[in-house]
């Protein structure tokens, strides 16, 4: 039977020993040291000055003077003895007065306690907790980081009508608020008081469209500081096709051109209509002293008009003028009048100006 105990290697009492109280008073010592373990501090190389009696410490490297060789041993100071010092297995705690922290015997150094934390009520980091906030942190920041790849923070809700969501708050009042409150809508919304709120912006979780107070609400929305709709403004992708309207505000593109048989129109949205053709005439031989007029010149205008338009014409490639004897919101007719001896064929160019809407 050995004469130490096998963990504290605290000495046994033998039958028949003398001065047993030696043998006692040393275990004693030995359980003086190590329960309730507290040391002063563990990175001292060397032995203080002045040590009290009592006084505990774990030896740091490399160690000097009356500590060398005893690197990560507990040193205590005995008045009657010096310093006596206590080899610690794996698993010994201390407590660091020095740092205010738990430390941890490894087998080869000391270490900050790294321990789980699993299922419990309440956690308050330099702040308390309570049952709303269970996790509740009061420091300048709060960090958290990749283990290699990437890092997700995940907000999760139990049903569609319940809320997700991240909140900032001023003097503990709400001013913004970020996720998906009361449907799956994801919405940013703002408040001056904490008390009415303003949805600025909500993503429709099925098509992605945004709608909200920043947003553009209709095609005569000009408000300043708005978000420009797509569907209600012009650029290079709606500025060419199809013109419409309802109620006076433009519902299409911005021009629109288009030609057939009897000539070529351009179509704006603001509901101007603009008609043009080439068409051929042939002197009659009907004079009226030294005047011809030709035969008729009928144009059914390429696109109608809403009410007649202003419709002209010119003598391309011959001598002479031409009038306009009537128009309608979908044709005109025209004569040609010159002053030739004889008859001769020529082009003529009309222009027809006025609304389709």
């Amino acid at each position: 039977m050995s004469d130490l105990s096998p963990i504290l290697s605290m000495p046994f009492i033998l039958p028949s020993q003398a001065q047993k109280h030696v043998t006692h008073n040393e275990a004693l010592r030995i359980l003086d040291l190590a329960v309730q373990l507290s040391v002063a501090d563990a990175d001292r190389t060397e032995p203080p000055a002045s040590p009290a009696e009592g006084a505990r410490h774990i030896v740091a490297s490399p160690a000097t003077g009356e500590w060398a060789g005893h690197e990560g041993a507990l040193a205590q100071f005995s008045a009657s003895e010096g310093w006596v010092f206590t080899t610690t297995l794996p698993g010994w705690r201390a407590w660091n007065a020095a740092e205010a922290r738990m430390i941890v015997w490894d087998g080869t150094g000391w270490a900050g306690v790294r321990g789980e934390t699993q299922e419990v009520d309440l956690v308050g980091v330099n702040a308390t907790a309570d049952p709303v906030n269970r996790l509740c942190v009061s420091a300048p920041a709060t960090l958290l980081s990749h283990e290699g790849d990437g890092h997700q923070l995940k907000i999760n809700k139990a049903a569609t009508g319940d809320t997700a969501s991240l909140l900032f708050q001023t003097g503990w009042s709400g001013r913004a608020e970020m996720g998906t409150a009361g449907d799956d809508a994801f919405s940013i919304k703002v408040s001056a008081d904490g008390a009415a709120w303003v949805t600025a912006l909500s993503l429709d979780p099925v098509t992605g469209h945004a709608t909200g107070d920043a947003v553009q609400q209709s095609a005569v929305d000009v408000t300043p500081g708005r978000l420009a709709r797509a569907d209600l403004v012009y650029g290079p992708g709606n500025l060419l096709g199809p013109v419409s309207e309802a109620g006076g505000v433009p519902t299409g593109a911005v021009i629109e051109r288009g030609s057939g048989v009897s000539g070529e129109f351009v179509r704006f949205a603001d509901g101007a209509l603009i008609c043009c053709h080439n068409g051929a005439s042939r002197e009659s031989e009907l004079a009226y002293g030294q005047i011809f007029r030709s035969t008729a010149a009928n144009w059914t205008f390429p696109a109608s008009f809403i009410a007649p338009p202003i419709v002209s014409g010119q003598v391309v490639d011959g001598e002479g003028w031409v009038a306009i004897s009537a128009s309608t919101t979908t044709n005109a007719t025209a004569y040609r009048y010159s002053v030739l001896s004889e008859s001769a064929d020529c082009t003529l160019r009309f222009l027809a100006v006025g609304r389709w809407a």
